[in-house]
């Protein structure tokens, strides 16, 4: 639910995405972060404490979380304007934290949908 509500204003292009946050970050830069992150925590969430899925999806939380301290730091301001070759670094690693954060959703779904089916075929 937090993704959604906070992928829509990026979507639909609302105007105040563009404001500026205290301290001066824009309210779409937190906002990409906070849908990556909440993303991010739902196969946490589905997943078994101990098993490869909870550390896998650990892994890609603590990564879209630091996706943006690592785009300020790329861009070298908090508009995330990229000169030079950064900006291909930066699309880089934001692609990776989004493959990261699918694959470790559909890891978790099937984790999911397979674990139902097994109860429903021992009963």
């Amino acid at each position: 639910m937090i993704t959604a509500l906070s992928v829509w204003p990026l979507l639909t292009g609302a105007a105040w995405i563009e404001s500026e946050l205290p301290g001066g970050l824009p309210a779409g830069n937190a906002l990409a972060a906070l849908s990556l992150c909440a993303l991010a925590a739902v196969p946490v969430a589905m997943s078994v404490p101990g098993t490869a899925l909870r550390r896998a999806s650990l892994a890609v939380l603590i990564a879209a979380a630091a996706w943006l301290p690592i785009s300020i730091a790329l861009a070298g301001n908090l508009a995330l304007n990229f000169a030079g070759d950064r900006g291909g670094i930066w699309l880089m690693v934001t692609l990776a934290v989004i493959v990261g954060v699918a694959g470790t959703l559909l890891w978790a779904s099937i984790a999911a949908a397979a674990a139902i089916y097994r109860r429903w075929m021992s009963k």
